[in-house]
C-alpha cells in the first residue's frame, strides 16, 4: 500500500476525546490522491508510485506535463510526489490513495513548507540574548564579535548570523492521527503542522 498522501492545511481547531480531554488539532483535507506512474525496478531500478493533487485548468499545463497526464489517462493534478513503495507491481495508473487507507494509523509523519519570515536578525533567528540596554550601550540588538584575532583569524564554518528565516521544508515526527473523516476527506492531527494555511503537506504514516 502507499504509505503517503497529500493534502492542503485548513487550519486549527479543537475537539474533545473520550475522556472529555480538550485536544489543539490541526485539520487537513487529504486526498483523493491518484497515482498517475508507476516505477519498477526492472524499468527504472527502483520501486515507486507518482502521486497527484488538485486540480488545475488543461490551459494551464505545459506541453510535456501536458502529454504526462494524456499517456497515463488520468485527469491533470497540480501537484505530484514521488512515493517509495516496496513493489511496484502492486500498483497500477490510477488507483486512488485516500484517508480511508489511514483508518487504522495512529501516528503519522508530516512535511511541509514553513512560513517564510524574511531577513532576520540574530535574536529573532537563533535566540540570540540583547545586549545591555541602559549605561550608555548600544549593542541591544547586534551580534556582537564573530571570530577571533590572532587564530584561527577568520570566521568559522556555522556561525550563527543574520539572514533568510523560514520558508524551508520541515518534518514534524509521530502527531497522533486523532480522527479522520472519510466522507469530506479530513484528517485531524494533534498539535501543530508547518506551513500556513491552504499550504501542501505531506503526511506519512509514522
Amino acid at each position: 500500500m502507499v504509505s503517503t498522501i497529500l493534502g492542503r492545511k485548513i487550519g486549527m481547531t479543537q475537539v474533545f476525546d473520550e475522556d472529555d480531554n480538550v485536544v489543539p488539532v490541526t485539520v487537513i483535507q487529504a486526498g483523493p490522491c491518484v497515482v498517475s506512474q508507476v516505477k519498477t525496478a526492472a524499468t527504472d531500478g527502483y520501486d515507486a508510485v507518482q502521486i497527484g493533487f488538485g486540480d488545475i485548468k488543461k490551459s494551464r499545463l505545459n506541453k510535456p506535463m501536458a502529454g504526462h497526464f494524456a499517456k497515463a489517462g488520468v485527469e491533470p493534478m497540480r501537484y505530484l510526489r514521488e512515493v517509495r513503495v516496496a513493489s511496484g507491481k502492486e500498483h497500477k495508473v490510477g488507483d486512488v490513495v485516500s484517508v480511508a487507507d489511514f483508518s487504522e494509523v495512529s501516528n503519522v509523519d508530516v512535511t511541509g513548507t514553513s512560513k517564510g519570515k524574511g531577513f532576520q536578525g540574530t535574536i529573532k533567528r537563533w535566540n540570540f540574548a540583547c545586549g545591555p540596554i541602559t549605561h550608555g550601550s548600544r549593542n541591544q540588538r547586534k551580534p556582537g564579535s564573530i571570530g577571533q584575532c590572532a587564530y584561527p583569524s577568520r570566521v568559522r564554518k556555522g556561525l550563527h548570523m543574520p539572514g533568510h528565516m523560514g520558508a524551508e521544508r520541515v518534518t514534524v515526527k509521530n502527531l497522533k492521527l486523532v480522527r479522520v473523516d472519510a466522507e469530506q476527506n479530513l484528517m485531524l492531527v494533534k498539535g501543530a503542522v508547518p506551513g500556513g494555511k491552504n499550504g501542501l503537506v505531506s503526511i506519512r504514516m509514522a
